[in-house]
Order: structure tokens, then C-alpha cells, then sequence
């Protein structure tokens, strides 16, 4: 039978195929391209990934005429002269000219096309030659219009972690008008590779090579119907050289798979883990400090006695190193007076003394000093202004996150000294206080800045990431001159593998996703995870049991009137839920607005972030050091359970907004220790008891024919049975809120 449906699947691609011109096929993916150099053909043995009548273009230019000043958009539908030229078996140039511009008459765009031997994958560059007088701002390629619908698609995207999108195709076109989703590069696309697919069906792979960082954006976009496209914008690097024509520096893959969003995460880890990024992170280097050996994280705000103690109180409770994430240390109001942090806001005196004593009982903190904003009203700006990140307009964009003062914040510019000496010199005036580390607010970002001051290329490039090495490790060494003991840390919002090397921690807050941002259609999955668990150590959670804190040094007239309110019990599930899958997906576990009053007032929401840190403890090997592996489908029941939406400043004034949503009442993560064990992390958020019943596939997980099976709790481990033959069938009782490791040992 599938046979048969393969020879129709190919009898059918060679009808609707009668329109390409021009093939390229290595016997797993099939391109075609008409007269005009349109791709009209994107297929393997099993599916058309094009919609029949298919004749878009395949790359779009922005450019500026530096001569006359105009500007214009052109796409590879509007030359007059098309020419395909075979290279090989499996590659082709693809020769575009005349494309009537009279400020590059001799104007000639290439795309080089080349197929992998024995896979489903392509590569593409563009190469713009005799630019004349214009400048590229944009360039998009490659482009590809009209993706075939199918059943049941899913968009999975990097966005940091990762977040996946069931039908893509209405979030593309709602309400009749052309959506567009963005993914920028190095930034809140953490990775170079994205996916749409059917279920489990066939699906189109897309990522990029690029071992530099040059800044890229992934865009899907819908037509305002039903159509959904892709390209790759890329932005020159203008300015760099002395010829304005651009040769791409890196290979756009655009792919077919069979699988999901996991088994493209293998597919890029395939490629991603050999880079030098993952080579040269720091924990793959063993480059170790105190942060590693957190058990817990208390992420609270404000004065020492907010942050301090309750760290040291929920030490106690737990037996287990804690360390504090600083918030609001600052002398300055947050999210308006950056970086004008220095002194701390209690004073120099009782800041140090209780960094001290938090010493003493080993907890440590790392403080807040956002590494890009200059806030806009401090008295400071004056002499930043020309060190800020331009827009492509030649002006400086203002962010207003402040929701009470509006107060703009300018971006400074990772190019320039300036910035990263101002920064440095700031955290070493930090660490000379006793501060252990910096948690660099938005360090997994970037932007394309277009000052022409600043003597990096305009707009594209690589001059961001660059920058941000330098300054690591310029405050590395700082720290070295201020500190006796310079093991220090350095954490960043969100993840990315740009920053691998740099950072020991990344904050990796979408196990909250729920709680910090509106409903819309996109679901947190653990995209990094999978491709680079045991590169860097995760950490993070809004889990709060409270609403949110209140800065002191905010106006007075906004704050709420019982801040830190605890929240309504019938929200504990969502605290549980956010636990349970930063332990299911090999996170540091932390926990938000921590009071020691929580101890006795919602002990049994403290108890569960307590078990999973101590079990986590114990199984550092998989959770810690281990490979993300496949989750098993575990049969968990689900239920509808309460979401409070809250962070900093969504619920403060407006009050709180909450939602109900379906969730699994159990999450499960599948790890591969360094020595090749296989570890099954289970977590309930159920308050009854929970019976799993489910199997292990011995092939799928790679285990061995016959061995032990060990059960790890908070306290002990514990054997519990045997396996051997193909499948393994598994039967495991939580009780409320339970959780557990299994261990599958060979014998």
C-alpha cells in the first residue's frame, strides 16, 4: 500500500512539475524554477510543499540610490534576462540581469543553489554584483511563496526557549489581514532553525549556517487569506568595504523531514553541537563558579531584608545551597534611571554587610544592571547621546516599558567602547560591593544600529556579538582586581547560542509564559533544551505566589494598596505547572517573591518547589550535564485549571486578569546521562494520586537489552524493577504533587 501511494505521490509531482523550466533533484528533494527564475517546485517523495500555480519571487531588495537619494524595492520577478546555469549534479547559479535600475545599469543578482548529497536539504546564497551608487538596506532570500496547506500544521519557532503555534496559517491571516511572524537573529531567536509541519507528517526545515552572528531575521507572513510564505532578510554589512555589492557569508538550508519540532531540533543539533559556540561554552570548558552548584534560586526585589533573608530562611528549609537573583538593589527607580545604579539604595554600608552575611551561610546573588538602557531622563544622558543605537532613519527608536512614568530608555550601542567600558566599569564597582555576579538584563538581544559614528558597518554585521565579548571579558577581568575569590557569574534574559561562550547562566523564563504574557496562540516547548541542555545552565521562573512588588522609588500615587498580596489558592495549580516543567526540562528551579511567611502560609506550594530541587539534586547528571532526549507520551490525565496573568506591571493597576486552560496533570522529560544512562524525570501537579501507565520504546532510547530500573525520590533511590525485551511497559504511582527520576541502568 505505501508503494502505491509513493508512485502516486511521484506521479503526481511530475504533473504538476510540467511547469518548471529548470530541475534540480538529488533523489530525497526536488526543486524547480520557471522562466523567471521563480521556484515553482519545492518536493520530496512524499509531499508538494507548494501550492499548485506557484510564481513568486525568489529574493527582494530594498535600496537607496547614495546619489540621488531614492529609494525602491525590486524582486526577482522584474528582470528582463533570466539564466540557469548547472554547476554540478546537484547545484546551479541562478543569473538574473537588465533589471532596468538606472543607478546600476550592469546590476547582475546570482543565487547559488546546491543540494546536499543524501538528505532532504538545500543551500542558498545570493550574491549582488555592480551595485553602482546603490546602497542594499534589505535584502530578502531566499523567498518562498505559497506553502502548500496540510492538516493539523504547527509553526515551531526559537523564540528563546521555544514556542510552538497549532494552525499557523489563521494566526498568519486573522481578521483578513497579512500577519507577519518575525524571528531576529542573534536575539530572541535563540537558534537558526524553524519548522513548520503536519503533526507528525511531513515538514518543512529551515535554518542558517552562520557561524558569525551576522544579524538575520526569519520571517513567516500570510497574505490576509489564506497563504503562508518565508524568507530570510538579511541586512548588508554597508559601509564595511569599499564596493557596496554583497556576497551572502553564510548558507540559508531550507529542508523536508519526517517528524516534529523535535526531530528538527535534531536535525539542527546535528550541526549546532559541532560549532564553536558549543565547544567553547563555558560549561562545556568546566569554566565552574558557585553558580553551578545553585539548588534553588529566590528571584525577589528590593532591600536586603526582602532578599537576603528569605534566601537565607528558605536555605534552611531546604538544606541545599540558594542563591539570590537582585532586583531593585539599585539607587536608581527601575526601568527609568538606568545605569545610574550605583549606590545601592539602602546605602553602601548595610548593602555590604548583607551580601556578607549571606556569605557566610553560602548564598550568593547576582544583582540587576540591564546591559543596554540608558534611561532618557537621568542626568546622565546628556553625555551618552551619541553612543546610542540609530535606527535606520538616522534617529534614536525610545523603549518605554515603565507602565507608570512612561519614561523612555535609549539603547546603547554594543559597537562602541564607550558602552562596554561604562558597563564594565559599573560591574566592578558591583563586584567591589561583594556582588558574586550580574544578571545583564536583555544580553540575549541584539539590534542593527545605523550610527555612522560609531565605525562598525551600518545596519548588518557582526560588530554586536563581537561587542558583547569583549566586554565579558573585560568584566572578567575587573572582577579579578576587586574580588579574592573572581569565580563570578554571569547570567543573561533569555537564551540564545550566540552567548554560550559568555555566559554561565541564561534566565529562561517561558516555563512562565502563561503568567507574563496575553493569550496568542503560541505554547512554550524546550526548542533550546533540546539541541543544548548540557552546554549552559538554565535557570528562572515567575512562579509567584503573590502580586507583584511594587519599586519604592516608583510614584507613589500607583502603588497598590496591599503589595505582595498572596493570590487566591486556586491559582496553585499554575505554580505547580511552572514548576514541574522547568524540572521536567532541566532548569535550575527558582522561585519569585519569596516571603519567609510563604514557609507557613502556602506550605504545600513550597514543599513541591522543594521536592523537585532536592530530586533535582540528586540527578544532576541527567538534569544537569544530560542530553534532552524525546519525552515519552505518558498518558497523563488533564484537567482545566486557573491562570493568573501578572508580572512587574501587568495586574498593578488594572487588577488581575486570569484565564482558564486545559494543561496535563503530569509532565515527563527524557534525559541521556554522559555515560549513556537514560533518566525518565516525572512530575504531578495533580492534588490526587496519579497512576501512569505508558511504554518505552528500547530501540527509541537506545537501551540496552536487559537492566535495572531505579526509582530517585526527594530522599532516596530506590530499585524497582527490571527490563528487558523491546518495549517496556511502565506503571508508576505519584502521589499528590509527586515526582520522581527513573533510572534505566544495564546489567
Amino acid at each position: 500500500m505505501k508503494c502505491l501511494f509513493r508512485v502516486l505521490v511521484l506521479s503526481m509531482i511530475a504533473l504538476l512539475s510540467v511547469s518548471a523550466n529548470e530541475e534540480l533533484s538529488n533523489g530525497h528533494l526536488r526543486l524547480g524554477f520557471n522562466a523567471k527564475g521563480s521556484l515553482v517546485e519545492f518536493s520530496n517523495s512524499e509531499h508538494l510543499f507548494l501550492a499548485p500555480a506557484t510564481n513568486g519571487y525568489l529574493w527582494e531588495l530594498h535600496w537607496r540610490d547614495t546619489v540621488s537619494g531614492s529609494s525602491g524595492t525590486i524582486t526577482s520577478i522584474a528582470p528582463r534576462s533570466f539564466h540557469f546555469e548547472r554547476t554540478g549534479l546537484r547545484s546551479a547559479r541562478l543569473i538574473w540581469k537588465e533589471l532596468g535600475l538606472a543607478a546600476a545599469p550592469d546590476l547582475q543578482i546570482e543565487g547559488v543553489v546546491t543540494l546536499d548529497d543524501a538528505a532532504a536539504m538545500s543551500r542558498w546564497k545570493i550574491v549582488l554584483r555592480n551595485s553602482g551608487t546603490l546602497r542594499f538596506e534589505e535584502v530578502r532570500f531566499p523567498c518562498i511563496q505559497s506553502i502548500a496547506p496540510q492538516e493539523n500544521e504547527v509553526l515551531a519557532a526559537p523564540v528563546w526557549i521555544g514556542q510552538i503555534a497549532a494552525n499557523p496559517r489563521a494566526l498568519l491571516n486573522k481578521d483578513g489581514h497579512s500577519h507577519e511572524a518575525r524571528y531576529e537573529y542573534p536575539g530572541h531567536a535563540s537558534m537558526q532553525c524553524l519548522a513548520l509541519y503536519q503533526g507528525k507528517g511531513p515538514g518543512l526545515y529551515v535554518a542558517c549556517d552562520d557561524t558569525n552572528a551576522f544579524h538575520k531575521t526569519f520571517i513567516f507572513s500570510g497574505d490576509g487569506k489564506s497563504a503562508v510564505n518565508f524568507s530570510l532578510l538579511q541586512l548588508p554589512e554597508n559601509n564595511s568595504t569599499g564596493t557596496r555589492d554583497y556576497v551572502q557569508p553564510y548558507s540559508a538550508v531550507l529542508g523536508t523531514f519526517s517528524g516534529d519540532w523535535f526531530t528538527a531540533a535534531e536535525i539542527y543539533r546535528g550541526w549546532a553541537t559541532n560549532q564553536w559556540w558549543a565547544r567553547e561554552s563555558r560549561l562545556q570548558k568546566k569554566e565552574k563558579n558557585w553558580a553551578g552548584d545553585t539548588a534553588l534560586w529566590v528571584w525577589n526585589r528590593g532591600r536586603s531584608e526582602n532578599v537576603i533573608e528569605p534566601a537565607l530562611a528558605l536555605q534552611k528549609k531546604l538544606g541545599l545551597p540558594v542563591s539570590a537573583m537582585w532586583h531593585w538593589w539599585h539607587g536608581c527607580a527601575y526601568d527609568i534611571g538606568f545605569p545610574e545604579y550605583l549606590p545601592p539604595r539602602e546605602g553602601v554600608a548595610s548593602f555590604t554587610k548583607a551580601l556578607t552575611r549571606g556569605h557566610q551561610q553560602n548564598v550568593h546573588a547576582i544583582v540587576y544592571m540591564n546591559q543596554r538602557l540608558w534611561g532618557m531622563t537621568t542626568k546622565s544622558w546628556k553625555g551618552a547621546t551619541n553612543f546610542a543605537v540609530l535606527g535606520a532613519d538616522g534617529t534614536i527608536h525610545p523603549e518605554v516599558y515603565n507602565s507608570f512614568t512612561k519614561s523612555p530608555c535609549a539603547s546603547m550601542c554594543m559597537g562602541t567602547s564607550f558602552w562596554r567600558d561604562h558597563y564594565a566599569g559599573l560591574t566592578q564597582q558591583a563586584f567591589a560591593l561583594g556582588v558574586d555576579g550580574i544578571y545583564m538584563d536583555q544580553a540575549c538581544s541584539s539590534l542593527a544600529c545605523y550610527n555612522p559614528k560609531h565605525g562598525h558597518p551600518l545596519g548588518g554585521g557582526t560588530y554586536w556579538m563581537n561587542g558583547f565579548r569583549t566586554m565579558s571579558e573585560d568584566i572578567r577581568e575587573r572582577a579579578k582586581s576587586v574580588k579574592s575569590n573572581d569565580r563570578i557569574a554571569l547570567a543573561g534574559e533569555g537564551v540564545g547560542e550566540s552567548w554560550l561562550p559568555y555566559l554561565d547562566l541564561m534566565l529562561s523564563l517561558q516555563v512562565s509564559k502563561d503568567r507574563y504574557a496575553a493569550a496568542d496562540g503560541w505554547e512554550p516547548i524546550p526548542f533550546f533544551q533540546a539541541v543544548y541542555h548540557p552546554y549552559v545552565i538554565q535557570y528562572g521562573n515567575y512562579s509567584s505566589l503573590t502580586m507583584p512588588p511594587y519599586d519604592e522609588l516608583w510614584p507613589e500615587k500607583f502603588a497598590p494598596k496591599e503589595p505582595l498580596k498572596l493570590l487566591d489558592r486556586k491559582f496553585s495549580q499554575q505554580f505547580y505547572l511552572e514548576q514541574a516543567r522547568a524540572f521536567a526540562w532541566g532548569q535550575q528551579p527558582t522561585i519569585a517573591n519569596f516571603r519567609e511567611s510563604h514557609l507557613k502560609e502556602r506550605p504545600e506550594e513550597i514543599n513541591y518547589a522543594l521536592q523537585l530541587a532536592k530530586i533535582r539534586s540528586r540527578t544532576l547528571n541527567f538534569l544537569q550535564r544530560g542530553t534532552f532526549l524525546r519525552a515519552p507520551d505518558i498518558n497523563a490525565p488533564a484537567a482545566t485549571i486557573d491562570i493568573s496573568r501578572l508580572s512587574i506591571y501587568a495586574g498593578q493597576q488594572g487588577g488581575l486578569t486570569t484565564l482558564q486552560k486545559e494543561m496535563p496533570l503530569a509532565l515527563a522529560g527524557a534525559w541521556q546521562s554522559p555515560d549513556g544512562t537514560l533518566g525518565l524525570a516525572l512530575a504531578s501537579i495533580s492534588n490526587e494520586p496519579l497512576l501512569l501507565e505508558f511504554n518505552l520504546d528500547r530501540a527509541v532510547y537506545k537501551l540496552p537489552k536487559r537492566g535495572v530500573i531505579y526509582r530517585v525520590d526527594e530522599n532516596k533511590r530506590k530499585k524497582i524493577g527490571r527490563f528487558d525485551g523491546e518495549t517496556i511497559k511502565l506503571s508508576v504511582e505519584l502521589t499528590p504533587r509527586g515526582a520522581c527520576l527513573l533510572e534505566f541502568v544495564s546489567q
